[in-house]
């Protein structure tokens, strides 16, 4: 006798309603009527709520994709082309300065352990 066996479904997967029941005070409770200056309404839904309801500017951005060879890595920058400073970087300009300083010292390393020794006796 086999005691190892699997249930698969058939079909499609059908996804049942959910029926929330009220709680008691909402059946329980009456019915009030206020006049309009104090009364409310639901938000409407399609209007989402935002914080920042203006798009920025950026007009004055532009993208630029230079390549840092001490570093050996592509650099993406968005500048102000008005006061061409930078106002966004990837990577980070500490982590291009420390990717240059590794490339450097396994340069180094390289260039110093071709040492050839005599193995004759």
């Amino acid at each position: 006798m086999v005691t190892d066996f699997s249930i698969k479904p058939v079909g499609a997967p059908v996804a049942s309603p959910v029926v929330k029941p009220q709680p008691d005070a909402a059946k329980q409770a009456v019915p009030t009527d206020l006049p309009p200056p104090k009364s409310t309404t639901a938000a409407d839904g399609a209007n989402a709520a935002r914080n920042n309801t203006q798009q920025p500017d950026t007009s004055h951005l532009s993208s630029q994709v230079m390549i840092d060879r001490a570093a050996g890595e592509i650099v993406y920058r968005v500048v102000d082309n008005r006061t061409s400073l930078v106002v966004r970087q990837y990577p980070e300009e500490a982590r291009l300065r420390a990717r240059a300083y590794l490339r450097a010292e396994d340069e180094a390393k390289r260039t110093h352990t071709r040492v050839r020794l005599d193995q004759t006796a």
